[in-house]
């Protein structure tokens, strides 16, 4: 068990977290991330017998960079580590701890942004029409699919959905993403049909006494929780024939990727994706370069599609 970190060097993470938590609308998963990194230089510091961070220098943030690469973790995990620091040690020049950044000339890895796997639009309709529809669970495990692959939700954002979340009627979705920002995305021709047949004829049959407000239901009548809509991906994944490794955030990947490919803006795929950053939704694409109603309309692949 690692010993405990000195008051000397807790006490200024501690008001680190807090400031990030009144500045920053982050989720308490990155918050607990950035305490977790810190707090690992920061038992490192002390194996160097250093407990004051006026007395940290770059040297001691490359040599951490050295130990993780020597203890094994990934080129991705370190960037991430870094980057958490690199956070915490402009913190602590804003709050005149210290004169400098510390981390300013520390050199982090280069990392190769890979394209995310997705299916083609073939295979995600295959995905799409598994489910058994003949059933309240496979009426749900449709809307789900196609909600997700027409809105590109991350699966948190699918889960947590309530009934009030969706509009039919104007085909649009209200999701609470990182951070609890809210977004409006719109949620095509196919979801919509599909959720109003689950809300017709699933959904009722899967409520039980306490249930409350969730969109998507288990079978004990609870929100249903995105472990077990990661087993529904596998299992409907295997149905379709499908035999690349799914996972929930592939139909997202894929909702992003077959957009660009037929001609949307990516502006509007990084609103609709909740991208901070469009340099994260960059990497889809190079830059190419209406509304998202208007983009969502014109270039997803089942726009047009009904259910017969």
């Amino acid at each position: 068990m690692p010993a405990p970190i000195p008051k000397s060097l807790s006490l200024e993470i501690d008001d680190f977290i807090a400031f990030l938590e009144l500045e920053r609308g982050l989720s308490k998963n990155t918050y607990d991330s950035y305490r977790s990194d810190i707090e690992q230089f920061a038992a490192f510091l002390c194996e160097k017998k250093i407990t004051d961070w006026t007395k940290v220098q770059g040297a001691e943030a490359a040599e951490w960079l050295v130990e993780m690469t020597d203890g094994g973790f990934s080129q991705k995990s370190q960037a991430r580590k870094l980057s958490a620091l690199r956070m915490f040690a402009r913190y602590l020049v804003k709050e005149s701890v210290r004169k400098d950044d510390f981390s300013d000339l520390v050199v982090g890895p280069k990392l190769r942004r890979s394209l995310p796997h997705v299916l083609e639009i073939q295979e995600v309709g295959r995905l799409l029409e598994a489910p058994d529809e003949a059933t309240p669970q496979g009426l749900r495990d449709r809307a789900m699919l196609e909600l997700m692959y027409s809105s590109g939700l991350r699966v948190s954002e699918l889960c947590g959905l309530l009934l009030q979340s969706v509009d039919l009627e104007n085909g649009i979705v209200r999701v609470f993403g990182k951070g609890s920002k809210e977004r409006v995305v719109p949620l095509g021709q196919a979801a919509t049909d599909a959720l109003e047949r689950y809300l017709d004829s699933g959904r009722p049959k899967l409520v039980k006494p306490r249930t409350g407000s969730d969109l998507f239901l288990s079978q004990w009548g609870r929100a249903i929780s995105r472990k077990t809509f990661w087993v529904l991906i596998k299992q409907h994944t295997a149905t379709a024939g499908i035999e690349k490794p799914v996972k929930p955030h592939t139909l997202r990947h894929s909702f992003a990727t077959h957009l660009l490919q037929g001609g949307a803006d990516l502006r509007a795929i990084q609103e609709m994706l909740g991208h901070a950053d469009i340099a994260t939704t960059q990497i889809y694409a190079g830059v190419k370069g209406h509304t998202l109603l208007e983009e969502h309309a014109s270039f997803h692949p089942r726009k047009d599609q009904v259910k017969n």
